[in-house]
């Protein structure tokens, strides 16, 4: 997982959930998104392995506006913030477990 976001914070308001205690999984999928289907999976078995650690999937369809102020290009999207909802990393397709585990150590 590569990518800066140079501190970008997001909040509950954004992500339409709340945020994790410790970090949170921030996905964006669109409905025919093959590569979503199995981020979705891999995100939400991370976050019920890491204590603290929130799953939150966005549409990008729905949520245009948050797509275009991130600049997210395609989906999946995801982004890692820190407890405080700052931008950690971001990386597109479809991420390994052990990528997702090594940049939540960044958040953390």
């Amino acid at each position: 997982m590569r990518g800066r976001d140079d501190g970008r914070r997001l909040g509950a308001a954004e992500l339409g959930g709340e945020l994790g205690e410790r970090a949170t999984l921030v996905q964006f999928s669109s409905a025919f998104c093959a590569p979503c289907r199995a981020t979705r999976r891999v995100l939400g078995e991370v976050a019920g392995m890491v204590p603290g650690v929130t799953h939150v999937e966005i549409d990008a369809e729905a949520r245009l506006d948050l797509v275009r102020d991130l600049e997210i290009l395609k989906t999946p999207t995801v982004l890692v913030l820190d407890a405080a909802g700052r931008v950690v990393r971001r990386a597109t397709g479809q991420p390994r477990r052990a990528d997702v585990i090594a940049a939540l150590g960044e958040a953390v």
